[in-house]
């Protein structure tokens, strides 16, 4: 891992930190003619992106294990405010308990590097042990119910997130100008810029809805600008923070802009079913953090393993 301030990194982190004071800037030259209810939205949505930008530049900065500890206790809060959400049966609370266990184990191991047992513990183990323990304590009724929603959980909160944290640990050496962290930074900012450009083009030109029983606000154009704004950055950003060429930057743009909607949407419709507006209130103007998270559950292990597959995989590196 490469920690430190890195002039790529550090000039990337500057950027970020100007489009926060633009947004500031602008909040205040407009709060006239906002709506109160708008004006008050808007600024506390901007104060949660300036700690959320500070606590994930320190992340990435400071060191190996702080970083690790907060990806982790990302994934921990994730998982928290979902099992805080759907319904549980007194007899999984022992079960939980072991879902939680998991967490450490598994950025433990990302820690350590080890690829081959990162990418089966969840998916394999976790997914055995689990019903397993739930049999144990003896309680059938809505068994199958009990056991997918946790299942689910535990592959989006854990195991999707889990790959955010792997990329720190990946070879400096194949990115050597920036290191692992420009993969970390690239995806983050993507993701969540992809966010936010789609919420602006379907505020701007949206009319046509896309899911309008799952997430009314959430239109054709937003969609496709967004996803075409985020390709450009992607392509922009990539050569810069990532080993990637100009077309292989292209692609993980699409891949992120549009696996980022797919993230979106699918967390929506979770909250829908669940009848709640956010999955919590962590972050004023946000929600929660599952809410902040949604799209990061699916563009990490995406953008992941294209990465692994260009070029960190025995394979890509000639060792296969």
């Amino acid at each position: 891992m490469s920690f430190g301030f890195q002039p790529v990194v550090a000039t990337a982190l500057a950027g970020i930190a100007g489009i926060l004071i633009v947004a500031s800037v602008l909040i205040a030259l407009l709060r006239k003619r906002l709506p109160e209810a708008l004006r008050t939205e808007l600024v506390q949505r901007v104060k949660s992106w300036w700690v959320m930008a500070a606590v994930f530049a320190a992340a990435i900065l400071v060191g190996d294990v702080v970083s690790l500890v907060c990806f982790a206790l990302l994934s921990f809060l994730a998982l928290k405010e979902y099992l805080s959400l759907i319904p549980t049966r007194r007899a999984d609370r022992r079960v939980i308990f072991w879902a939680y266990l998991a967490i450490p184990v598994q950025f433990t191991m990302i820690g350590l590097g080890w690829y081959g047992v990162f990418i089966i513990f969840v998916p394999v183990y976790v997914f055995l042990l689990l019903p397993f323990r739930m049999v144990l304590a003896g309680e059938t009724a809505n068994f199958v119910r009990a056991v997918g929603t946790l299942q689910w959980g535990m592959m989006a909160m854990v195991f999707a997130i889990g790959h955010l944290a792997y990329l720190l640990v990946l070879p400096d050496e194949v990115n050597p100008s920036v290191g692992s962290v420009g993969l970390v930074l690239y995806l983050v900012f993507l993701t969540q810029f992809n966010d936010v450009l789609q919420f602006v083009w379907g505020k701007l030109l949206g009319r046509r809805k896309v899911v309008p029983q799952v997430s009314p606000g959430k239109t054709v154009a937003g969609l496709v600008g967004g996803v075409a704004t985020t390709i450009v950055l992607g392509w922009a950003l990539g050569p810069w923070l990532t080993p990637m060429n100009w077309w292989q930057s292209l692609i993980a743009g699409a891949i992120i802009g549009v696996s980022g909607f797919a993230g979106d949407v699918t967390i929506s419709a979770l909250k829908r079913d669940l009848g709640v507006k956010d999955t919590g209130s962590l972050l004023p103007g946000h929600g929660g953090m599952l809410d902040r998270v949604d799209s990061l559950i699916f563009t990490a292990p995406l953008f992941f393993h294209y990465m692994w597959f260009l070029y960190y995989s025995p394979t890509a590196q000639g060792l296969l």
